[in-house]
């Protein structure tokens, strides 16, 4: 508990500081990774391609053995995100003009968690893919990945990275994995569906839910106005109960304890039930959701609010890409504002994030080369005019897409790399930052900041998932009766697979 207390204090201090060296410009952002987020996705996708044109290599580490070595990238582009996949090729050209040993081949991953295991066991990871900071302690000691402490300590990495994010990625003083970036969870706004239902101020500003209740109402609003769902509520899979945590830490609930050491499901506490019977309400009462919640996942969340049938929607900083270039919604028509307090006050925005990691059996030739990969495209912890023209290209890229330049959350903390970032993002800023004021002012706040519930969350988000489903589906569902239930679930996964 001591190291999410000191992650959470170092995410706010390193906002603050972001923020406030972006303050200096007009409209300001840094550039977040236009990827697709995979925080909570449970499709599993390895698209191998052929190797990226011009086969040399990038940065500064020469293979130690000479030989020819290849690369396969779990970080490349989807295929629908065609800008982003010339952007990489432009990154692979770069890269193989000192690096002409190595064969880059794309290989696309989304990390899943039903399908992760048998992918590393029988060898066809990618040598880099991007997980989630709830699954590297599970991933390292299941012997899953690469242990890459000698190849960060020759580059002076390792001193680099937020200490207690370094400690999401260690066991025993050995580091696995680095971080990409860091997010919160806010509330996405369609502007263009606000101002048809005329919930916009007097400059044209949407006006956003301060609380849960204020969000149902507005949402309703919308719904009568405009005939579209007010706000989009994911049901499908994992998605579902990451986003209802945050809802029910508004509500007062903490949904896991600890106590002599182990881990204590919380999840019928009454604050919990109360945050269920309210997102119970948003169908039955309200009638505000989406036709089918039991159908919406992370991605189809997007497309609802990037189409706009869906007014507002739980989402992150990280993945402002999602609505505008991948579904089609103006630049200047999305908004992000801080998610809705609960009936006490309280206001929580959930922060997590995506590290890089390395399959457990590539070599340190590759490793290498993905880091210097990572270099050539700005994701790394130096300010040299490789990584400077990595971050000037990505921020273009946006730019071009009509995706948003807003800050991101620093992960590292080298002063001249975040001076780096803000002067890219202070010069390609694309957007009216009064959009998002509400959201950076409410993560800055000393106490909004919150790491994902210890113990299994996966697990967990997976029993709040199928309360969802029922609440959604069933008029006459019992909320006590199930979440009593998910807690028995919960507590039994944490016994046998935590609490040893």
């Amino acid at each position: 508990m001591k190291k999410i207390k000191k992650l959470v204090s170092l995410l706010v201090c390193l906002v603050l500081t972001a923020s406030m060296v972006a303050a200096c410009g007009k409209k300001n952002d840094t550039p977040t990774d236009t990827s697709t987020d995979t925080n909570q996705s449970t499709v599993a996708q390895t698209t191998e391609g052929t190797a990226a044109t011009d086969q040399s290599t990038d940065t500064t580490t020469e293979p130690a053995s000479g030989e020819n070595i290849q690369l396969k990238l779990g970080i490349w582009p989807e295929d629908t995100l065609t800008a982003d996949i010339e952007l990489h090729k432009g990154y692979v050209k770069t890269f193989n003009e000192t690096h002409p040993n190595v064969e880059v081949v794309p290989a696309y991953y989304k990390y899943a968690t039903d399908t992760f295991v048998s992918l590393a066991e029988s060898g066809n990871l990618p040598t880099i893919f991007e997980t989630w900071y709830t699954e590297p302690q599970k991933l390292i000691n299941g012997g899953f990945v690469a242990d890459i402490t000698d190849e960060l300590a020759a580059r002076g990495w390792d001193k680099a990275i937020n200490p207690s994010i370094k400690d999401l990625l260690s066991k025993d003083g050995r580091i696995y994995g680095i971080p990409r970036d860091g997010y919160a969870l806010g509330l996405m706004i369609n502007v263009e569906l606000f101002e048809e239902a005329g919930l916009v101020d007097a400059d044209g500003y949407p006006i956003y839910p301060k609380t849960w209740q204020e969000l149902a109402e507005t949402a309703k609003k919308i719904k009568d106005a405009t005939g579209q769902a007010g706000f989009c509520l994911l049901a499908k899979d994992n998605a579902g109960g990451w986003h209802f945590s945050n809802i029910a830490w508004a509500f007062g609930a903490t949904l896991t304890t600890e106590e002599n050491g182990k881990f204590v499901a919380n999840v019928d506490s009454p604050e919990a039930i109360a945050a269920m019977e309210y997102v119970k309400s948003l169908k039955w009462d309200y009638d505000v959701l989406t036709p089918d919640p039991t159908n919406e996942d992370w991605s189809t969340g997007f497309v609802n609010l990037g189409t706009g049938t869906a007014a507002m929607y739980i989402a992150a900083n990280d993945a402002v890409n999602q609505p505008t270039q991948v579904n089609g919604l103006p630049v200047d028509k999305l908004s992000l504002a801080a998610l809705p307090a609960g009936p006490g006050g309280a206001q929580f925005s959930l922060s997590g994030g995506t590290p890089y990691m390395f399959a457990k059996d590539a070599t340190p030739d590759q490793i290498n080369a993905a880091l210097d990969y990572l270099e050539v495209m700005g994701k790394a912890p130096v300010a040299t005019d490789d990584a400077i023209a990595g971050m000037r290209a990505d921020a273009q890229n946006k730019v071009a897409n009509k995706v948003p330049v807003i800050p991101r959350f620093p992960c590292w903390v080298d002063d001249k790399v975040l001076a780096a970032e803000a002067a890219v993002t202070k010069e390609f800023g694309n957007v009216d930052m009064k959009l998002y004021d509400s959201y950076f002012n409410a993560i800055k706040a000393p106490g909004n900041l919150r790491l994902e519930e210890p113990g299994s969350a996966q697990d967990l988000y997976a029993e709040l998932t199928k309360v969802l489903q029922a609440v959604v589906t069933d008029k006459n569902a019992d909320v006590a009766a199930l979440m009593k239930t998910a807690d028995e679930n919960y507590q039994k996964l944490l016994d046998e697979n935590v609490n040893k």
